[in-house]
C-alpha cells in the first residue's frame, strides 16, 4: 500500500472513530439521557435538555477548529490528528463511567456538559486535518474521491454507533438504563487504540511540507484568516447549513420523533437510520469521484436543492408508519445529501490558500456545524411541540437550503492553491 492510500485509510479510520464517539452520545441523548441526567423535568423539557447537551459540543467545535487549525498550519497536520483522537477517546470513555443524577445529583449533569465540550473541541480540530491529510496526499485527479472517502467516516461512525445501540437496546429497559447504555462508550477505547496505532505511523502532508520549505507558513494563521479571508469563512459556514440540518434532523431528531410522536419502536427507527447510512457510505464516494470529472460546485448546488425540497415527502412517508415507505422517505432525502456532502471536503479544502487552509476550513466548517448541526435537533423538537406538527420543521429545513444555496454561489475553488502530487507517491 502506497503512502497516499495509507493516509486515506488512516483518515477514514480516525474519522470513523471520532464520529462513532460523537454519535453514540447523540443516540443516548435521544433515547435515555433525559431520564439519567435530567429526571427532575417532564419528558419534553428533559428531552430538550438532553439534546441541548448534544448541541453544546458544537459550541466548542469552532474553538477546537481555531486552536487545532492554528497549530496544524504552523506545525503540521499529523501531530494535531493524534491529539484530537486522544482527546475524543478519553472524553468518551469518561462518559461511560460517569455517575448519573440519581448517584451524585446535579454534579452528574455538569460533568456531562464539561466532557461534552471536550468532545466538541476534539471534533472541531479533527475534521479539517483528516480531510486535508487525504486531499493533500492525493493526485489532483483523485482529490474529489479521497475527500469523499474521508467524509464517509460520519456514515461509518453513525452506522457503528447505531448497530451497537441496536444490540444493547434489546436488553430489558431496566438493565439498559442501569448499565447497557454505557457499553458503546466503553467500547470506544478499543477503536481509539487502533486509530492511534495507524496515525502514529504516517508521514506529513506534502502540501504542508512544500509550504514550510518555501517559507509560506503563516505566523499567526487565525489572524490572517480573520483579516484577509473572513468573508470566505462566513460563506463556507452558511454553505454548510443545509447538509448539517438535513443530517441531524434525519438521524438524531428522527429517533425521538419516531418513537415519541409516531409510536414507532426504537429498533425500527435505528434500522432505518442504519439503512440510510449504508446508502450514504456507498454513494458519497461515487459523487466524490464524479466531482473529479464534473464541476464540484454544480454537484454541491444540486444537492442543496434536493435537500431543500424533499423534507415534505420525507415527513409524509414517515407518517405512514410503514417500514417500507419510511425507508423510501429516508432514501430520497439522503441521496441529495450524499451528493452535497460527497463533494464538500475537496470543494471546501480549496477555498483557502494552503498557508491558512487548516485554520480557514476549520473555522468556516465548524461555525456551520454550530448553526446547522448542533441546533437542528433542538430547533426541530421545539418547532414540533410549539407548532404542533412537522410542517414547521420542513419549512425550517427548506430555509436552511435557501441560505446554503445563495452562500455557495459566491464560493469558488482556488486552482492556484492545488499542488499536484507525483504519481509515484499516489
Amino acid at each position: 500500500m502506497n503512502q497516499a492510500s495509507k493516509v486515506l485509510c488512516s483518515s477514514l479510520i480516525g474519522s470513523t472513530v471520532e464520529w462513532y464517539e460523537f454519535f453514540i452520545y447523540g443516540t443516548a441523548a435521544s433515547l435515555v439521557f433525559d431520564k439519567l441526567f435530567f429526571p427532575e423535568f417532564d419528558s419534553v423539557v428533559g428531552t430538550l435538555l438532553a439534546l441541548s447537551t448534544f448541541a453544546i459540543a458544537f459550541v466548542a467545535r469552532p474553538i477546537g477548529g481555531v486552536v487545532v487549525g492554528h497549530f496544524g498550519d504552523r506545525l503540521g497536520r499529523k501531530s494535531m490528528l493524534v491529539l484530537t483522537l486522544t482527546m475524543m477517546g478519553a472524553a468518551t470513555f469518561a462518559i461511560g463511567v460517569l455517575p448519573t443524577y440519581h448517584q451524585i445529583g446535579v454534579a452528574a449533569s455538569i460533568l456531562l456538559v464539561l466532557i461534552r465540550l471536550v468532545q466538541g473541541f476534539s471534533l472541531g480540530g479533527e475534521y479539517g486535518g483528516a480531510v486535508l491529510m487525504s486531499v493533500e496526499h492525493a493526485q489532483k485527479r483523485r482529490r474529489g474521491l479521497f475527500g469523499a472517502v474521508v467524509n464517509t467516516g460520519a456514515g461509518w461512525g453513525l452506522l457503528l454507533a447505531n448497530l451497537v445501540f441496536l444490540i444493547v437496546s434489546q436488553l430489558p429497559d431496566q438493565q439498559f438504563q442501569a448499565w447497557g447504555w454505557r457499553v458503546p462508550f466503553l467500547l470506544s477505547a478499543v477503536l481509539v487504540a487502533i486509530g492511534l496505532f495507524i496515525r502514529l505511523r504516517l508521514g506529513e502532508s506534502p502540501d504542508f511540507e512544500a509550504a514550510r520549505q518555501s517559507g509560506e507558513v503563516a505566523k499567526v494563521p487565525v489572524v490572517e484568516v480573520l483579516r484577509k479571508h473572513a468573508g470566505l469563512a462566513v460563506l463556507m459556514c452558511l454553505a454548510y447549513l443545509c447538509a448539517g440540518v438535513t443530517f441531524y434532523v434525519g438521524t438524531v431528531f428522527s429517533l425521538s420523533y419516531g418513537t415519541g410522536q409516531l409510536g414507532v419502536s426504537k429498533s425500527t427507527m435505528l434500522w432505518l437510520v442504519i439503512a440510510v447510512n449504508v446508502l450514504t457510505i456507498i454513494t458519497i464516494p461515487l459523487f466524490g469521484a464524479l466531482s473529479d470529472r464534473v464541476d464540484r460546485k454544480l454537484i454541491f448546488l444540486v444537492g442543496i436543492v434536493g435537500m431543500a425540497v424533499l423534507p415534505y415527502a420525507w415527513f409524509g412517508l414517515l407518517g405512514t408508519k410503514s417500514f417500507g415507505l419510511m425507508l423510501v422517505g429516508f432514501l430520497i432525502l439522503f441521496v441529495p445529501y450524499a451528493a452535497n456532502y460527497g463533494v464538500m471536503p475537496t470543494f471546501f479544502a480549496h477555498i483557502f490558500p494552503v498557508s491558512v487552509r487548516y485554520t480557514g476550513m476549520s473555522i468556516g466548517y465548524t461555525l456551520g456545524t454550530v448553526l446547522g448541526s448542533g441546533l437542528a435537533p433542538v430547533i426541530a423538537t421545539f418547532l414540533l411541540h410549539r407548532a404542533g406538527g412537522w410542517p414547521a420543521i420542513a419549512v425550517y429545513m427548506s430555509a436552511a437550503g435557501v441560505l446554503s444555496f445563495v452562500a455557495a454561489l459566491f464560493l469558488r475553488e482556488r486552482k492556484d492553491a492545488e499542488r499536484d502530487v507525483p504519481a509515484a507517491v499516489s
